[in-house]
């Protein structure tokens, strides 16, 4: 099964189809009226769709389980046609466009089956996703190839030579991929003033965003949040939030740090962790979506 742990929970929605071709305008009325020998074609098909949309997962051997939220079966007579539409919700990792589509060949499976004794010539066509919502093919494309950005390392150790710096460097590829192209670097220690100097030095250069690595924990040396703090002029807590609950499904520890976030005037200031796994899920957990703050500051709304 595909790798989905570092993904995030999102609203996910799905809307497949399916359509049963019958041959007589007889077959189609026997199913409006109810007179089908085996019974309520509809209703045994939508409790059919519904049983197969919950077990997706247990006969497509790759589907992962998940919660269905809201499931709707329903259906429209077109001539010859009955027409299904299979609606499915989640609130997960991954989509659910195979439960719908699951739910909408079941029931058509269901309709022939109740039919083919008094329709010897009916079929099953066009299964397929009409809708899908939710995950990386639902966010909206963020404008970023305008965005100037920086990433300092705030360590002892790297700035004096004794380590190499890991996610720092992590950091500036992964900026590099979501499009921003201009990306500076630097390391200091983790000295207030010196971090300071560096929040000074990106906003008198017109810089957007700001990300610190390190200098987020609880030992004395570990000041990065208390340097950062006087510049923000616009706290935005939910970002900081937003990781650290992420990191938390993860790493037990994450509830340890404290890094903040927000606006200094026009440049928005990220403090991150110092450990390149922790970089990691601060990256998946924020990325791209935190980017549309600058829309957001210039009044585009949300």
């Amino acid at each position: 099964m595909v790798d989905i742990t570092f993904k995030t929970f999102t609203l996910r929605k799905a809307i497949a189809a399916a359509t049963i071709k019958t041959s007589a305008i007889s077959t189609v009325e026997a199913v409006k009226n109810g007179t089908v020998p085996k019974g309520n074609v509809l209703e045994f098909a939508r409790a059919s769709a519904l049983l197969a949309i919950k077990k997706t997962s247990d006969v497509i051997p790759d589907c992962h389980p998940l919660p269905v939220e809201f499931a709707a079966i329903n259906y429209e007579m077109s001539g010859l046609d009955i027409n299904i539409t299979v609606e499915v919700h989640t609130i997960y990792k991954t989509g659910v466009e195979v439960e719908a589509m699951h739910g909408a060949s079941v029931a058509a499976l269901v309709i022939y089956d109740m039919l083919k004794p008094i329709d010897k010539n009916v079929e099953i066509s066009n299964i397929r996703l009409l809708e899908k919502q939710g995950g990386k093919s639902s966010q909206k494309n963020i404008e970023t190839q305008n965005l100037t950005a920086a990433v300092v390392v705030c360590s002892d150790s790297v700035s004096q030579g004794i380590k190499n710096d890991t996610s720092g460097k992590l950091l500036v590829e992964s900026l590099s991929n979501q499009g921003i192209s201009n990306v500076d670097y630097s390391v200091v220690p983790d000295d207030v003033s010196a971090i300071q100097e560096k929040i000074e030095s990106y906003k008198s250069k017109g810089c957007n965003l700001l990300v610190f690595t390190g200098g987020t924990g609880l030992s004395d040396r570990d000041v990065t949040p208390e340097a950062v703090l006087p510049f923000i002029t616009k706290e935005i807590p939910g970002i900081m939030e937003t990781a650290r609950n992420y990191g938390q499904d993860r790493v037990k520890t994450s509830m340890l740090s404290r890094g903040i976030a927000g606006f200094s005037d026009d440049m928005l200031i990220l403090t991150f962790p110092g450990s390149s796994g922790a970089v990691k899920e601060y990256v998946q957990a924020l990325f791209p979506q935190v980017l549309h703050v600058f829309s957001v500051k210039k009044g585009d709304g949300h």
